[in-house]
């Protein structure tokens, strides 16, 4: 069974800390694919949000 498993977080650090610590429970075999993505969205001041995001792919 294929599944997948979503990360949303505002810091790049955080995002690979998370993905990190969830790919250590997985047999690489069963890894399928990992997919990342940011968006900047802005705000009404000079400054942007980020949104730094990641699925990963896997079979259970």
């Amino acid at each position: 069974m294929i599944q997948v498993k979503v990360f949303d977080c505002e810091h790049e650090k955080d995002l690979e800390h998370d993905l990190n610590h969830f790919l250590k429970g997985l047999d690489e075999k069963k890894i399928v694919d990992i997919k990342y993505h940011i968006a900047a969205i802005p705000e009404d001041s000079d400054e942007q949000i980020y949104c730094f995001s990641g699925m990963v792919i896997y079979r259970k």
